[in-house]
């Protein structure tokens, strides 16, 4: 298992966080996504794997969540 930790900027509720959940976890095996939500700020997510992640495919799903990766 791989543990991957970024920072993801524009998040500021619970529904934000729902939807970068969701796209990351959609990646090929994602297993876990964890989220500390920063309102307004730069969020903590701790994404657990299979195996390492791919930054571009990471950064194309928070993206598509609506939001950025820092």
């Amino acid at each position: 298992m791989t543990t991957t930790t970024i920072t993801v900027t524009g998040m500021t509720c619970g529904h934000c966080v729902a939807a970068v959940k969701e796209e990351v976890g959609a990646l090929p095996g994602v297993s876990a996504v964890e989220v500390d939500l920063v309102a307004g700020g730069g969020s903590p997510v701790t994404i657990t794997s299979e195996q390492p992640l791919d930054d571009a495919a990471v950064a194309a799903a928070v993206d598509e969540a609506g939001y950025e990766v820092k």
